[in-house]
């Protein structure tokens, strides 16, 4: 049976708080996809059901199942997948800022909290914070 520990470290309880808003950010997408869409500034058309079901099912699944396993398991490879699935996130962002004229402070201010969201499991995962 799995037990889920509380964070015991500072170094927990960052990969833990990245964990939690990953955890938030994918109940939202699943449980109200279209105010989830309306704050990452996406539309969907009339009529095409499919388009918000991306939301509950690419989305959420990948912030819900990711953050679910860290928190259950506390693994350092765990921990470094949620980093790095946001770090990767943050650089898709970073290449969009610069390839498709996406500079806006809306994208400055995701990047900023991506990378936040990335780092944070990622000290804790390579032992920089304990």
């Amino acid at each position: 049976m799995i037990s889920i520990i509380p964070p015991q470290s500072p170094g927990e309880w960052l990969a833990w708080a990245s964990a939690l808003v990953t955890l938030f950010f994918g109940l939202l997408c699943f449980f109200a996809p279209r105010l989830s869409f309306r704050i990452m500034r996406l539309r969907t058309e009339e009529g095409i059901p499919e388009a918000v079901s991306e939301s509950r099912a690419t989305i959420a699944g990948f912030y819900l199942g990711t953050s679910l396993v860290a928190i259950a398991f506390n693994q350092p490879f765990v921990w470094m997948v949620l980093g790095a699935g946001w770090a990767f996130t943050a650089l898709g962002r970073l290449v969009s800022i610069v390839f498709d004229r996406g500079n806006s402070s809306f994208n400055w201010i995701s990047i900023s909290i991506e990378a936040a969201l990335a780092v944070a499991p990622l000290l804790y995962a390579f032992g920089i914070v304990r």
